[in-house]
């Protein structure tokens, strides 16, 4: 039975990842900032699934001493790390840079970049003396190209584009499977976070077109994660079918 750690677990993709593989059988390390939140969804997935094995870790991934303690400190049950999904991340305002925010651009490169790293080096002790270890992490479109007012996050997720290619190349040695998944429009609380709490705002992205879901990114890293051996998905972009690139989408209205 193999132990998945997500981060950003509380929502969106996370959590579509922690109930997804628990009807898979994975034992779950659930982490986020929102305590409530956490403990909603294990009971949830445990009403489900009776017999999963279940961690809830209150965690903010932009602090690296309470991300290395909170590793570090782990139940020794927990400590057989075998799955790290890198999912926290967010994104803030949607200003040209000349306006931009100093707090959000701080807030997105403190979750995003610095985040995924303390993570990964808090984690990848435990990794190493797994036999099927693999780092997932979720990138985005806006890692493969820059759009009007993308700015500071696509420069976030192009940081994590080339951090997965750097793991893939520095963890070789160790046997460390890594992955990227680049999902396009997924609708989550992303947009929601981006503007603030706009919910008009926020829906309106979405209007008039059938987007990705948390449970379609949920189902590819199942995928990802059922390869033999031998096989490691080094990096995956998938798009709704009515996107076909960062800005260009066909609505129906």
């Amino acid at each position: 039975m193999r132990t998945v750690l997500i981060t950003g677990a509380s929502s969106g993709i996370g959590t579509a990842c922690a109930e997804t593989l628990a009807a898979e059988n994975y034992r779950l390390i659930l982490c986020a900032r929102r305590e409530e939140r956490l403990k909603a969804l294990k009971l949830n997935i445990l009403s489900k699934h009776p017999t999963c094995e279940i961690h809830v870790m209150v965690l903010d991934v932009r602090r690296y001493e309470e991300t290395l303690s909170a590793i570090e400190t782990l139940p020794e049950a927990w400590k057989n790390i075998d799955v790290l999904i890198n999912n926290a991340g967010l994104s803030q305002g949607l200003e040209p840079i000349q306006d931009g925010d100093i707090g959000d651009w701080d807030r997105m490169i403190d979750t995003n970049v610095k985040g995924l790293l303390y993570v990964t080096k808090s984690v990848i002790p435990l990794l190493k003396k797994s036999e099927l270890a693999h780092i997932i992490n979720i990138g985005s479109i806006a890692g493969k190209e820059v759009y009007p007012n993308g700015n500071v996050y696509c420069a976030t997720k192009h940081a994590v584009d080339s951090l997965n290619k750097a793991m893939r190349i520095d963890l070789l040695p160790l046997g460390i499977k890594v992955t990227a998944v680049n999902p396009g429009m997924v609708e989550t609380e992303f947009s929601e976070v981006r503007f603030k709490g706009d919910v008009d705002k926020a829906k309106s992205v979405y209007a008039g077109l059938t987007t990705l879901n948390g449970y379609d990114i949920a189902e590819i890293i199942s995928f990802v994660l059922s390869r033999p051996a031998h096989v490691n998905i080094n990096d995956l972009l998938v798009m709704p079918t009515a996107q076909a690139n960062g800005t260009l989408v066909k609505r129906n209205n």
